[in-house]
């Protein structure tokens, strides 16, 4: 696991073999590193909105998933607000009791 943030730490070790390395020098490092681990495998972005928004302005998300919950927090971050000229084409919608789950991939 790749972890962006502003606040340098080493790596921490969970039970079970997860390592959380934490990237200070941005997304695209973070990004980097994760498919270097990844070797060739898929890599998947999870975050905040102000992390995938950054992802998404850079061009560098193929697929967006979200997973939509009736609960009011009282804040948060726009997801798709100031994205320049993103688009995204939704190609599967699910419902399920207490939960939407979007998919959109990025149009060219």
């Amino acid at each position: 696991m790749f972890v962006v943030t502003h606040h340098p730490r080493g790596p921490v070790e969970m039970e079970g073999g997860t390592t959380y390395h934490f990237v200070t020098d941005g997304i695209e490092s973070a990004l980097d590193q994760a498919k270097k681990a990844a070797d060739g495998k898929d890599v998947m972005v999870w975050g905040g909105g102000q992390v995938v928004r950054q992802y998404l302005a850079a061009g560098l998300l193929d697929v967006l998933e979200l997973h939509v919950v009736p609960v009011l927090l009282g804040g948060g971050s726009r997801l798709l607000e100031n994205l320049g000229d993103v688009r995204l084409e939704q190609v599967r919608a699910v419902e399920a009791p207490g939960v939407t789950h979007l998919k959109y991939r990025r149009v060219s």
